[in-house]
Formats: structure tokens, C-alpha cells, sequence
């Protein structure tokens, strides 16, 4: 019974999590249990526990993890000064009259939601409160309603930036670091988050792309599923949407563009984006539009000129013309500066600011608490001797490599039905990562695998968070066993995706090769 201890640990960690204990809580308790268990049994050297202050200190002088709560702010000023709604009712009147027409509108909005914000819930309750009932009225069916919505709305784990990818891509380097020194290499690689970004770019599409092959094959073999939206339905003008489309568009451009330019940091870039999305929440609710551009062309000017002509005043050697570009910086400094003060006077008057700051505490204090929680987890497990037969069992796996990869998919799968990504991410994917990389699986394709794999998490019942977060938006009518039938079909696309990066690595390892 000692000598499975490791294992009863995980197991205990199951259930206090589904027994509905806080998940940090439970993953933190059950990891002081054991330890002291351990102790007490004599399995484990009690003063491993000495490491937790570096645990915690790398965790919160981590400068990859920065960029998350920048970008969920980002996010929640897009969700909170309704541009999201916005986006989402122009996209739907203009594809409205085809089959099918609303589930691709709400598919290709979630998309481009996915890519500038990155936020699941925030994405899932909107579209569920706007696009469904549009849906409904129009005579589709509440099951593939429910489905494309839930789907729809997980596209942000994928299509970068996302707080997936940016937990995984620390976690993979890591991983990789360790596979490295395994082998015997002391001059070691890393591994950075705009790899991740530039390896989910393709494989993101090719998901969006499978959604809505599916959506247009079902609305010609079964149109009363999804009918087209009533005639009376008025389709948008030329300027209503480019005015809903290009803000999202040049958010993204600048957010990913920056970092897959090598132009700056995931955690610059989430601050430019950050910026970004208070600009169009100032345009959104009334700052006069001529200043808001006029500050967003000087930012984008200041920018890409102080990045080709830089002017270092400190130097001796300053030319008469270094200092008029210096002044003219300053300006351009200047006057966004003033088209930022003003957006966020606008949206602090709102309240948009206060409840955009309020959701980004919540779900920053979430994800980090549970990272803290699952070091000393992680801590405990090593101790008990949960490592070594991680790797014996991954070692020991008829296949080989293959097997082991494949074994180790299927598990995470399994989980994703009770946990969720940040908890799979941060306690199982040390655990297999770097055996799994030492086998030969190269990391990058491996990260998007899993990535993949854990976008599933979110809509496999019965605790997948696109479920619940519909359920809350979603009227009366639409029962839980119709959202959990909807979204079967999409998880047997999640599947096909997963298989097709399998079959063809290049669409996860091409764009990161050029890049980087």
C-alpha cells in the first residue's frame, strides 16, 4: 500500500476536486496530507519541502506568466464595452441568408474574438446570449445551436494569444530543459511563447476550417437544422462592417504581429494590446472618433519609426537632425498619450474599466493560485517517487515512443472530462512532458497536440467549462442534455484535427521554422 502512495495521491486529488472543494484549495491540502504521510511512512525526505520558496519565488518573478493578465485584461475591455456584441450582430446579419449562414457567422467571430482576446468564458456568454436566441428564432435546431456555441467559443485556447498557450509554452520549456539535461546536455535550449503562438496559428484555422465544412455539410443535407434567418432580417452596410471588423483585425495584427516579428515580447505585445483594446472601448462609447485615431496612428507611427530610427539622447554625438526626430517622438508620445487619458476617463466613467479590472483579477488570482497549488503538488509527487514511475510507466508502453505518445494522449483526454486545462497543465504535463521528449517527440508538435487536446476539455461533459458557461446565458428552453448532445459532434472534429497535425507535423512546425 506505501509503495503506491503516489498514485493514491492523485486519486485523493480527484476526488476533493469533484467532491466541489475550491481547486487550489484541494490541490495545495491534499499535497500537505501526503507530504507528511510520506513522511510519517518514511517514503519520502520530508525536507524536500525546503524547495517550495523557490517554487514560489520563480513563480511570481516569471516573466512569460506577466502576459497573462495583460491579455485577460485586454480581453475584458473588448467583452465589457459590448464590441464583442457588436461584431457578433453585424457578422450575423451578413451571413444570415445562407444554410447555415448564423453557425458560420458565430464560428468566424469566434475566431477573431479568439484572436484578440484569448478569454473562453467571456466569448461562450456573449455568443450565448446574443447568437443563440437569434439562432432559435430562426428555426435551427437547439442541439446544433448549443454545439457551434460552445465550439465556437473555445476557439481562444488555440488561436493565439491565449492563457493556454502561454502556460503550456513554460511548462514545454521547462519540460524540454529537463529532456536536455537528461540526455546530457548542459548547454541548454529554451524554448519561447512566440514559438507556441506561431505553431497554433495554422492548426487553429484548420479548426476553424473543419467546423465550418461541418456546418455547410449539414445545412445541405439537413436544412431544417439549420434554416437561413428570417428575410426581414436588414443585412449590413459596406461601412458597418469594415467599422466592426477592422478594429479586431488591427488588434490582432498588432498584438501578433509584434510578437512573431520579433518586434517584442509576448508581455510588450500584451500591453500594446492592452492599450489597444482601451482605444476601441473609448471609440466604442463616444470619445470623439477623429482623436482616437488620430492618437492610435501616432502610437502605431512611434512605434515602427523608433524601432527603424532610434535616438538616443544620453550620446554626445547627437545630430541637429537626431534631436527634431527626437521632438517629433515626443509628440507623437504626446498626442497618444492624451487619446489613451481620454479613452480611459470615457470608460472609467462607464464603469467599464472597474468591471474589465475586476474580471482580470478573478481569473489572474485563479490561474496563479492553482500554478502555486500544483508546484507543491508536483513537490510532493517527485518525492513519493511518482516521477520515476511516470517515466517507467511511459518507458514500459508497447509502441514505443508512439505508444507512449498515444497512451498519454488518451489520458489527458480522460481527465479533461473532470479537470480543467490549468490543472492538467501545470500538475500531469510535468509529469510526462519531458519522458515524452527524451522518446524523441519533438516539443513544439507536442505542445500543439496537447493544446489541442485540452481545447477539447472544454467541451466534454460533464464538467467542461463551455457547458457551464452556456448553460448560464442560455434561455430556458435550450436544456443541459441538448448542450451536451450538440457539442458531441464537435469533439469528434477535435479528434480529426488532432489526427491531421498528427499525420502532417508541418502544419505545426513550418510557421516556427520560418519564424524563428
Amino acid at each position: 500500500m506505501i509503495e503506491y502512495l503516489d498514485l493514491i495521491m492523485f486519486a485523493a486529488l480527484m476526488g476533493a476536486i469533484l467532491l466541489g472543494f475550491p481547486v487550489a484549495f484541494s490541490i495545495a491540502g491534499v499535497a500537505v496530507i501526503f507530504a507528511y504521510l510520506g513522511w510519517s511512512l518514511g517514503k519520502m525526505d520530508i525536507s524536500l519541502m525546503g524547495a517550495l520558496g523557490q517554487r514560489a519565488f520563480g513563480l511570481l518573478t516569471n516573466q512569460v506568466l506577466i502576459a497573462i493578465p495583460l491579455f485577460v485584461l485586454m480581453g475584458a475591455l473588448l467583452e465589457k464595452s459590448r464590441i464583442a456584441e457588436e461584431l457578433l450582430d453585424t457578422m450575423g446579419r451578413l451571413f444570415g441568408q445562407l444554410r447555415g449562414g448564423l453557425g458560420i457567422s458565430v464560428v468566424l467571430v469566434g475566431a477573431l474574438l479568439a484572436a484578440s482576446t484569448g478569454i473562453v468564458g467571456a466569448t461562450v456568454v456573449a455568443m450565448g446570449m446574443i447568437a443563440l436566441p437569434t439562432m432559435l428564432r430562426a428555426g435551427y435546431d437547439a442541439r446544433v445551436a448549443s454545439g457551434i456555441v460552445c465550439t465556437a467559443g473555445t476557439l481562444g485556447q488555440i488561436i493565439p494569444p491565449s492563457t493556454l498557450l502561454i502556460i503550456l509554452a513554460d511548462v514545454m520549456s521547462n519540460a524540454f530543459q529537463q529532456a536536455q539535461y537528461e540526455q546530457g546536455l548542459f548547454s541548454v535550449q529554451a524554448l519561447s511563447v512566440g514559438q507556441f503562438f506561431a505553431a497554433a496559428m495554422i492548426p487553429g484555422f484548420v479548426l476553424v476550417g473543419l467546423y465550418l465544412v461541418y456546418i455547410l455539410l449539414r445545412g445541405w443535407l439537413r436544412p431544417e437544422d439549420m434554416p437561413p434567418a428570417p428575410a426581414d432580417m436588414a443585412r449590413p452596410t459596406r461601412a458597418e462592417v469594415l467599422g466592426a471588423v477592422i478594429p479586431p483585425v488591427l488588434l490582432i495584427f498588432a498584438v501578433l504581429g509584434a510578437i512573431l516579428g520579433g518586434v517584442a515580447t509576448p508581455t510588450e505585445a500584451a500591453s500594446v494590446g492592452a492599450i489597444g483594446a482601451l482605444l476601441m472601448t473609448g471609440h466604442r462609447i463616444g470619445v470623439a472618433p477623429r482623436l482616437i485615431l488620430l492618437g492610435t496612428g501616432a502610437l502605431i507611427a512611434l512605434g515602427l519609426l523608433a524601432g527603424a530610427f532610434p535616438v538616443r539622447f544620453q550620446r554626445n554625438d547627437v545630430s541637429s537632425e537626431a534631436y527634431a526626430l527626437g521632438l517629433f517622438y515626443v509628440g507623437l508620445a504626446i498626442l497618444g498619450g492624451l487619446a489613451v487619458l481620454l479613452a480611459l476617463r470615457a470608460a472609467l466613467s462607464k464603469n467599464v474599466v472597474q468591471e474589465a479590472i475586476g474580471s482580470t483579477l478573478t481569473m489572474t488570482s485563479m490561474i496563479f493560485a492553482t500554478i502555486l497549488a500544483a508546484g507543491v503538488f508536483s513537490l510532493v509527487f517527485i518525492g513519493l517517487g511518482g516521477e520515476e514511475r511516470v517515466a517507467d510507466i511511459l518507458g514500459n508502453m508497447p509502441g514505443g515512443a508512439t505508444g507512449a505518445l498515444v497512451f498519454c494522449m488518451i489520458v489527458i483526454f480522460i481527465l479533461g472530462f473532470f479537470l480543467d486545462f490549468v490543472e492538467i497543465s501545470v500538475i500531469v504535463l510535468p509529469l510526462i512532458t519531458p519522458s515524452l521528449i527524451v522518446m524523441g517527440h519533438d516539443p513544439i508538435w507536442l505542445g500543439v497536440l496537447i493544446a489541442i487536446n485540452l481545447q477539447t476539455s472544454f467541451l466534454t461533459p460533464p464538467f467542461g467549462f463551455s457547458l457551464f458557461y452556456l448553460r448560464g446565458a442560455a434561455p430556458k428552453s435550450v436544456t443541459t442534455g441538448q448542450i451536451y448532445a450538440g457539442v458531441i459532434p464537435f469533439i469528434g472534429l477535435q479528434i480529426i484535427g488532432i489526427i491531421l497535425i498528427w499525420s502532417l507535423p508541418g502544419l505545426a512546425t513550418w510557421l516556427p521554422s520560418m519564424l524563428f
